[in-house]
């Protein structure tokens, strides 16, 4: 009776703590899925084909995020500031962003990273920061074909990549034994679990 008392107890902690990871999760993505689909109806209004997801950009848009977060919510950047390749004033540390997405950073030359900061989060309001300023000339452009989309609190990222291989944000060399490293990582620590139930 006991062992069923502890094991019923471990599988409830551990449900707990992947509903909580996962509610997180999904939230912000949820917001990030929005942002996307708004810029497509954007896109498709102005009659230029809607972006990709592109999941190495969603990467380096959330990690971007990330590091803007306790930033406090002021536009430094502006549409007459970004340009193909630049990257944000305040960050410091891009290139181990592009480190840890896995990305060859020859592959994002061509990129843009469209940082905006909206106070309370409001949804219609990230929209407009991207429709009604402008950035909006670059989601006119019909170079950039694929997105990603990053928040954290009340900053939103937009990376634009483009199909060329100077703006592809594709995987560097490494990404192969990074992905495989991560994937064995991942295995082993489903076996800690597991074995911890056991023993429970």
């Amino acid at each position: 009776m006991v062992l069923i008392t502890k094991m019923s107890l471990s599988f409830y902690i551990i449900h707990l703590l992947i509903f909580s990871l996962i509610s997180t999760c999904v939230v912000s993505n949820q917001a990030e899925d929005n942002l996307l689909q708004g810029l497509n109806s954007y896109r498709t209004a102005q009659r230029v084909p809607p972006f990709a997801k592109n999941e190495k950009a969603d990467c380096v848009a959330d990690e971007i995020a990330d590091k803007l977060e306790d930033q406090p919510c002021t536009n430094h950047t502006t549409a007459s500031t970004v340009t193909p390749g630049s990257v944000p004033p305040r960050l410091t540390n891009y290139q181990d962003i592009l480190s840890e997405c896995k990305i060859d950073p020859n592959t994002t030359r061509d990129g843009l990273i469209l940082p905006v900061c909206i106070p309370n989060r409001i949804p219609t309001l990230a929209l407009t920061n991207y429709t009604q300023t402008g950035y909006a000339r670059y989601l006119n452009d019909s170079r950039y074909v694929g997105a990603g989309v990053g928040s954290e609190k009340e900053w939103m990222v937009v990376v634009l990549t483009t199909s060329t291989p100077g703006g592809s944000f594709t995987a560097g060399v490494a990404a192969g034994k990074a992905t495989s490293v991560r994937v064995m990582a991942g295995l082993g620590l489903m076996g800690l679990l597991f074995s911890c139930l056991v023993l429970f």
